[in-house]
């Protein structure tokens, strides 16, 4: 088992020496001073999603010592770091982490969960989650109809998708159909 690391001046971390990256890119996520409600948050709507190191601030700060500083995290099995700072940025929409989902009940699980305490419904298959990080719910099926060739069918799903809030699978592919 790892044991925790102090040293005076420093961070502490659970792991005794550096974890190899599997992944080249990672998302950073900013948090004003809730990171670790937020990766528990998320650990807990995602299957096979874990907590895989913390980081806590040590006597330099700028966290009260033994606060959160970071959180290494994986949602199914993709990576991201929360960092505990402060009100100096905010999420905006214009980055959004996507769901990939392959039927409606899968749609409807991540909408609920992720709207839910204080969530907000946005359009066309957005949302933010209580703290005001943005995501798309998107069913596979949807990026297929948009595939499609026929430029009327296409139109008829971006039309229907454009009155949505949740993507409706059934709609969706009502509106192919014309």
């Amino acid at each position: 088992m790892a044991s925790i690391r102090t040293q005076t001046g420093t961070a502490t971390s659970r792991t005794p020496e550096v974890q190899p990256q599997t992944q080249k890119i990672t998302t950073f996520l900013w948090f004003n001073q809730n990171a670790e409600e937020a990766v528990n948050f998320y650990t807990s709507v995602f299957k096979n999603s874990k907590i895989r190191d913390v980081v806590r601030y040590g006597e330099s700060g700028p966290g009260a010592k033994g606060s959160v500083m970071i959180i290494d995290f994986e949602l199914d099995g993709q990576q991201f770091t929360a960092l505990n700072a402060g009100p100096e940025f905010k999420f905006t929409e214009a980055i959004s982490l996507v769901v990939h989902c392959q039927t409606q009940e899968e749609v409807d699980y991540y909408w609920k969960k992720l709207t839910e305490d204080g969530g907000q419904e946005v359009e066309c298959g957005w949302l933010k989650d209580k703290f005001g990080l943005s995501w798309q719910i998107v069913p596979d099926i949807f990026l297929d109809l948009l595939r499609n060739s026929d430029e009327q069918k296409k139109d008829r799903v971006m039309k229907a998708m454009m009155k949505m809030k949740k993507l409706d699978i059934k709609q969706l592919q009502q509106a192919v159909k014309g």
